[in-house]
């Protein structure tokens, strides 16, 4: 993988304008239509009164430096004139000049065949066990059917569904807002690890850059752009995974969401899309279904609820009609042992996830 010196010299011109991009997106410039112009109607826009010396720079730059700095970080660079670059992501007027990967770059070169489409997860960051569970649940059977999962590695819903992939083997691919080589946020450390070793992320921005907010829309449009479909999963009315859902459809791609509870805010973003029009996702197969045509792939199935014996199942149902603490299960110390170990026991066959405080949620 090479990007080439024009590709390269207009990612360090984009990086070097960072904060008038920034200053720009607060007086409502739209973030895609600023980066679909030239370099030098770029330059005119925002420069300013520093426009000589960014234009002094962006002639002397050196793309050979560049190229050291990508391999220094341990990435590799494909530039839009690549025969390998993602089809789908290329569609755009805005589509980046250079995708820098930290990982297995052969993950990038798999996107946008017709027979193997790839799904956007995205959602909420402070999102409910429900939530993460579900996004877990369709990053791995979507994984499992050999659909890449696109996400960004943010808290909640995103890692949930990077993590849901990982379990099963991949195939995942998280889009960074900052350089592909720095961990976004920093306690998904381990995460971007794990992905780098088996799977691939990527970037827009060169190695090292710390992102600022105009970054993750930007970073929004290229997991809109890499998918075929994308979906929702929990999101309030101002969530940022609406924004992608809308650059998903000004691209003519599809748009699922996951049904939330009318009363919970986390959901009032991802219910307003169905009813305005989204696929309703409930699990993998129907995300299946949508990428690939129906009945083409199934979505590997756990063990049945009816394998277990009367006790576990009736202690199942329970926790799925919402009584999923100890506390709500048991009424007396002695029954609380039994309940515990029926807990346990249903964790250990895949039927449940513990989580915070003790509340366990079922498993999708």
């Amino acid at each position: 993988m090479s990007a080439c010196d024009a590709c390269l010299r207009r990612t360090a011109l984009v990086a070097s304008l960072s904060g008038h991009i920034e200053r720009a997106r607060r007086n409502r410039r739209h973030i895609s239509e600023l980066l679909s112009l030239s370099d030098e109607r770029l330059l005119s826009a925002l420069a300013g009164d520093r426009r000589g010396e960014l234009e002094r720079r962006h002639l002397s730059f050196d793309a050979d430096v560049a190229r050291a700095r990508i391999d220094d970080a341990a990435l590799h660079a494909l530039c839009r004139h690549d025969r390998s670059y993602p089809g789908q992501l290329a569609q755009s007027a805005d589509a980046p000049a250079v995708l820098h990967v930290a990982g297995d770059p052969g993950r990038l070169r798999a996107l946008g065949h017709d027979d193997m489409p790839a799904v956007a997860i995205v959602g909420a960051r402070r999102a409910g066990q429900e939530g993460l569970e579900i996004a877990r649940g369709l990053g791995r059977g979507l994984a499992a059917a050999g659909v890449t999962v696109v996400s960004g590695m943010a808290l909640g819903i995103d890692s949930a569904a990077h993590a849901g992939a990982l379990e099963v083997g991949g195939p995942t691919l998280s889009v960074l807002a900052g350089g592909a080589d720095v961990s976004y946020p920093a306690s998904k450390r381990a995460l971007h690890r794990a992905l780098i070793a088996t799977q691939a992320v990527i970037s827009e921005m060169p190695p090292g850059f710390c992102p600022v907010r105009w970054c993750f829309p930007a970073r929004n449009r290229m997991i809109a752009g890499l998918a075929s479909l994308t979906i929702v999963v929990e999101a309030t009315e101002r969530s940022g995974s609406l924004i992608t859902a809308e650059l998903a459809q000004d691209l003519g791609r599809a748009v699922g969401a996951v049904p939330g509870s009318t009363l919970a805010p986390r959901a009032a973003g991802s219910n307003a899309l169905l009813r305005d029009g989204a696929l309703v996702i409930r699990h993998a197969q129907d995300a299946l279904d949508e990428a690939l045509g129906i009945g083409v792939a199934t979505a590997t199935a756990g063990r049945a609820c009816e394998e277990l014996d009367g006790s576990l199942r009736a202690l199942l149902h329970r926790v799925e009609d919402g009584c999923d603490t100890v506390e709500d299960l048991a009424n007396s110390p002695a029954e609380a042992q039994v309940v515990l170990c029926g807990l346990s026991e249903l964790e250990l066959l895949g039927f449940l996830r513990r989580g915070p405080a003790g509340h366990y949620v079922r498993r999708a």
